[in-house]
């Protein structure tokens, strides 16, 4: 657990007091006790936000597909603006699931990252991915809307495809800290929606931009580029990532079912938003 993160960022989800590091748990000075799983996180979740969160074969599904390399051009552009708005602060990524960006981002900004979800099996897989590669993380089992965190305490916060928790992240963030907020763009996987629906729209922006006067807009970027999927077992993985897997009729999935080679674009859209 990341020395750094403990000192500087955490506090007790229960009473807010500061947490410290006393054998293997967490422990604030009003005797709240956290333990440290043996796979490196910890669950700071309340009894409100239990017991949510993506499954075990979900994240397995996101992890293999990410780590084939597909959204590595996507991944590049979030690292460089995490390397350039807060090299060798503390970034918080809100929604982190299995990782795969914050680590990337704790290399790139040379960053101490923690890392917050409400699964429990993608915090796991997080943990054990940063001691595979040898970088000290945190990550813990948590909601993004009510943070175990101290005003404040963060040189950015990165929000990649999770909701939008506009308040909380700059309550957290420093004044002059950044937010960096991803999202699919207007053509992302159209190649995949090809498939599986008869009439294909265009993607809107995302609803749940921050609106409010203390985060305001430095930045807006897009990374797109198309690939080429030629294992069924990865076309299958992507879909399972995609709201389209919990609406899709047996009819889209049965045709996406037979698709053994999928050509898509994949299209995001980063925002960057300063504290004021």
């Amino acid at each position: 657990m990341n020395k750094i993160i403990v000192s500087n960022a955490l506090n007790c989800p229960v009473c807010e007091a500061d947490l410290g590091v006393q054998g293997n748990s967490l422990l604030c000075e009003r005797g709240h006790c956290f333990d440290i799983a043996s796979a490196g996180y910890v669950n700071l979740a309340t009894a409100k936000q239990s017991g949510g969160g993506d499954s075990k074969e979900l994240v397995a599904a996101r992890t293999a597909f990410l780590s084939a390399g597909y959204y590595e051009r996507f991944a590049d552009a979030i690292c460089e603006r995490a390397a350039h708005y807060a090299r060798g602060g503390i970034i918080i990524d809100a929604g982190c699931g299995e990782g795969y960006y914050s680590l990337r981002a704790a290399r790139a900004a040379e960053a101490a990252v923690c890392g917050f979800d409400l699964s429990k099996f993608a915090v796991m897989a997080a943990a054990k991915a940063a001691r595979r590669q040898g970088i000290d993380a945190a990550f813990a089992v948590a909601g993004i809307f009510n943070m175990p965190l101290k005003d404040g305490c963060a040189d950015a916060v990165m929000n990649l495809f999770a909701p939008c928790a506009a308040q909380e992240f700059c309550r957290v963030l420093k004044v002059g800290g950044y937010l960096i907020v991803a999202g699919a763009g207007e053509h992302h996987l159209q190649g995949l929606k090809g498939v599986i629906y008869d009439n294909v729209t265009k993607n809107e922006t995302r609803a749940d931009l921050p609106n409010i006067p203390s985060l305001c807009l430095r930045e807006q970027a897009r990374v797109r580029y198309d690939i080429t999927l030629r294992r069924h077992e990865d076309i299958m993985a992507l879909f399972s990532m995609t709201p389209y897997f919990y609406r899709t009729s047996e009819a889209g999935r049965a045709a996406l079912e037979a698709t053994d080679r999928l050509e898509t674009t994949v299209d995001f859209d980063i925002f960057v938003y300063q504290k004021v």
